[in-house]
């Protein structure tokens, strides 16, 4: 495992060239691709509504940039990441320099079954599933049910969550200037826009783009540990290396949707070495044929991993509320 290490070091170095085109090449469609939905909206057109999932897509791609920028991979000095990574964060809603902070700790921990609960989706196992009240089974339930898990709950992640620390707000200052600076930082372009467009406009178009671009990137979150063969362990026997293979899914998207998401489902690659840019995780696979097929999931075969909801840690997999009680009947 650590082998792999040595071997990714060589994939880190960022382009800068690359990574100004990427951006400009998310950048201008986004921006292009709003104006013109709004233009339209304007002038009574609502079938440019239909430019809003397009739009979506790119926003969610914005996100990856920023992603990114706070692994230090965009570009190779930090400042430039961070200021990039800011900017992008006004534009999806997330308080950069907190996100950064709680996603290092995802990065840290994933797969270790003593270190939930900071940057991940909450999973029981099938004890600690077992050992709750009924209302806390039914609270479980709900908050993994597909309506909540993909629906509500991007919504409150984006719009709602982020405006606080949540999880850190006893972490220092940082946290809380990361979080309302963005707020703030929000509120300019929200104001000017609405009173570019009109109110109304604005929320028709700003609204399905953020709601849909919040779902997509819950789900490729979702996907990328929440999936049949991805590995769980306490603190005693987790290793950071298999962990990171084993514990990420590769998700083996069509070219264009791969392109849209910024490779970000060669999430196993990403996990040995978050410090390979975006753009270079396709060359890892390239040379390295070995890393294929090692937690590969296509889109079909991604929509079955809703039903996984708890870890079976004496089967050592992800199983569903029904095979838990199936095991204990």
């Amino acid at each position: 495992m650590r082998a792999w290490q040595a071997v990714l070091a060589r994939y880190r170095q960022p382009d800068p060239a690359r990574s100004l085109f990427e951006l400009g090449a998310t950048v201008v469609p986004f921006v292009a691709l709003w104006s013109l939905t709004a233009l339209a909206v304007v002038n009574g057109y609502w079938w440019g509504l239909v430019l809003t999932v397009p739009t979506a897509g790119f926003l969610v791609r914005l996100f990856i940039l920023q992603h990114d920028c706070g692994h230090g991979t965009l570009f190779a000095r930090r400042g430039v990441n961070d200021w990039i990574g800011r900017i992008i964060g006004v534009v999806t809603l997330t308080p950069y320099d907190y996100w950064r902070r709680t996603h290092a700790v995802h990065h840290a921990t994933a797969g270790n079954l003593d270190k939930r609960g900071l940057g991940d989706i909450t999973t029981l196992t099938v004890a600690e599933y077992r050992a709750l009240s009924r209302l806390g089974r039914v609270r479980y339930r709900l908050y993994r049910h597909p309506l909540v898990m993909f629906g509500l709950g991007p919504a409150w992640l984006f719009i709602c969550q982020y405006r606080l620390p949540v999880g850190l707000m006893r972490a220092g200052a940082s946290p809380w200037t990361s979080t309302l600076a963005t707020n703030l930082a929000i509120a300019a372009p929200v104001a000017g826009l609405m009173w570019l467009v009109g109110v109304v406009p604005f929320l028709l178009v700003q609204l399905p783009v953020t709601l849909m671009a919040a779902t997509a990137g819950v789900w490729l979150f979702y996907v990328q540990h929440q999936f049949e063969e991805t590995h769980w362990s306490d603190g005693e026997d987790w290793n950071f290396h298999h962990a990171a293979l084993h514990g990420s899914s590769h998700y083996d998207l069509p070219l264009p949707l791969r392109w849209i998401t910024g490779n970000i489902g060669m999430h196993h690659v990403h996990h040995l070495s978050a410090k390979v840019p975006f753009y270079r995780l396709p060359e890892v696979l390239r040379d390295h044929p070995a890393l294929h097929d090692i937690g590969r999931i296509t889109f079909i075969e991604s929509l079955r991993c809703v039903k996984l909801v708890l870890w079976d840690e004496r089967a050592g997999r992800l199983v569903s509320f029904r095979e838990a009680r199936l095991a204990a009947a």
